[in-house]
């Protein structure tokens, strides 16, 4: 079931407003989410719900803004798709981040797009002139996840032109 930008935009602020912060470590703290650090060879995170109990596992030796935006894009699959993965028993890693071959991976970096970069302070960012590159430098976030939030930024009214980005720029081979 394809979910609207604007409902994922809607959740993403939701969960911001009542966790109280932009934090994954506090939001899954907040939503009663384990993060589990792995060693894993292939790729960044995984969810999986297993009896009940929602389960984030993190490649540990990601650096720290790697580590943010894969939190965030986990705690996406939890909030957006948690029945998928409650049914299948987790998301199969060959698909994972990779928003060409799914909607669901799509979904969930909208949703790290919307609680990663703040609505106010991206506009000041664009306002005074900065391009994606800077934008990310400046908020220590992927120059996708700016050029998504972009993206989202146009379908909420802003006058923005389309930025590229990879699709698959969460990919662990890539």
């Amino acid at each position: 079931m394809y979910i609207p930008t604007s409902e994922i935009v809607k959740r993403a602020n939701r969960t911001v407003r009542e966790c109280g912060s932009r934090d994954p470590y506090v939001i899954a703290r907040q939503l009663d989410v384990e993060i589990i650090p792995c060693d894993f060879s292939r790729q960044r995170g995984a969810y999986k719900v297993i009896k009940r109990n929602r389960f984030i596992f993190i490649n540990e030796n990601l650096d720290a803004v790697s580590k943010r935006i894969v939190l965030l894009h986990e705690l996406g699959h939890d909030a957006l798709h948690r029945n998928e993965a409650t049914g299948t028993g987790g998301f199969q890693e060959f698909n994972i981040f990779d928003m060409a071959d799914s909607r669901m991976e799509y979904e969930a970096n909208v949703f790290a797009a919307q609680i990663e970069l703040d609505d106010d302070e991206f506009l000041d960012y664009c306002e005074r002139g900065f391009d994606v590159q800077q934008i990310a430098a400046a908020m220590d976030s992927d120059i996708n996840l700016v050029a998504l939030k972009a993206d989202i930024m146009i379908s909420q009214g802003c006058r923005f032109y389309r930025q590229e980005h990879r699709s698959d720029f969460l990919r662990y081979d890539k």
